[in-house]
């Protein structure tokens, strides 16, 4: 059973769980990062601009943050409906954020050497270095196509890894950090790579895109954004269009369950709580966050 925890958010994705109980959230369309405390109140941690699309807790206790640079305002005064970005729009950006000050830095800015959009989400991995996605960006009829990049933490160097994945959203390792996850958008194709080592990929390790292998797919309707690594290995992978949190098996058998939700812009899951069997959900287009108990427990990120 889903549990609101708090509404009014504007365009919620990211949800970081900390210790404390509180969850931490950015909000694209209010350009912040965002900490909702266990009672549902709200305080914004730091106002970063732009469009703040995925988030995680880094090594170092900071934050980071993917920012895709900036979304259209909503198009509807009913639900929330983020529209592309206009043409003067700057590409994104990968930012931290210091909890403890509020203080905001660019860590990796757009340039000719890191010709990323998009920036979407991220996942650290046990080296200290993120993998992240690049949406892409669309330029009315022209599409700049997503990518995966690999970063070092410290900010002394990014680069792309896996290009030419159309809408690249979601992002997550397996348990023994040896296979990576990532979700595209509007293929709804889960995707995974074989790792060959920090930041490398190896590209015999499936029969498509450079090295991938297709898991799963959503059906007609369904689309894939964020995604969670539950305790089984399971990828649970949030579906704008189908309302849902779609559960895969990470080696290929497809769906194995469907998880209902009130929004059809679901777009975030992750796990906390003292045990990790909480998980923690974000709705979009209505602006909630919300939990409900999951049936096992989720992957403890490193």
């Amino acid at each position: 059973m889903l549990h609101t925890v708090t509404t009014g958010l504007a365009f919620a994705e990211g949800p970081v769980p900390l210790p404390d109980g509180s969850v931490l959230v950015v909000e694209v369309l209010g350009g912040r990062l965002t900490r909702v405390a266990a009672d549902g109140s709200k305080s914004v941690v730091a106002y970063v601009g732009g469009g703040p699309n995925g988030a995680a807790l880094g090594p170092d206790g900071r934050v980071y943050i993917c920012n895709n640079g900036g979304f259209a305002a909503s198009a509807s005064d009913v639900v929330l409906l983020p529209q592309e970005a206009p043409f003067d729009q700057p590409p994104g950006s990968i930012q931290t954020v210091d909890l403890a000050t509020g203080a905001v830095t660019t860590l990796y800015a757009h340039s000719s050497e890191t010709p990323f959009w998009g920036p979407n989400d991220l996942v650290f991995d046990k080296h200290g270095g993120f993998w992240f996605t690049d949406h892409g960006r669309n330029r009315g009829r022209i599409r700049q196509i997503g990518a995966v990049w690999y970063a070092r933490a410290d900010g002394s160097g990014c680069r792309e890894v896996i290009s030419h994945i159309d809408h690249a959203n979601g992002i997550g390792l397996s348990a023994d950090g040896g296979t990576l996850f990532v979700a595209d958008t509007m293929t709804a194709h889960l995707l995974s790579f074989r790792i060959s080592g920090p930041g490398e990929i190896d590209p015999a390790g499936g029969p498509f895109f450079g090295g991938a292998t297709i898991i799963g797919r959503a059906g007609p309707g369904q689309f894939l954004d964020s995604l969670a690594v539950d305790s089984n290995g399971a990828v649970c992978v949030a579906s704008p269009g189908g309302s849902c949190v779609l559960v895969f098996d990470p080696n290929g058998g497809g769906l194995l369950r469907s998880v209902p939700t009130p929004d059809f812009l679901t777009t975030n899951i992750a796990f906390g709580g003292a045990d990790l069997r909480t998980a923690f959900i974000t709705l979009g287009s209505s602006g909630t966050l919300v939990k409900m108990d999951w049936p096992v427990p989720g992957l403890a990120l490193t």
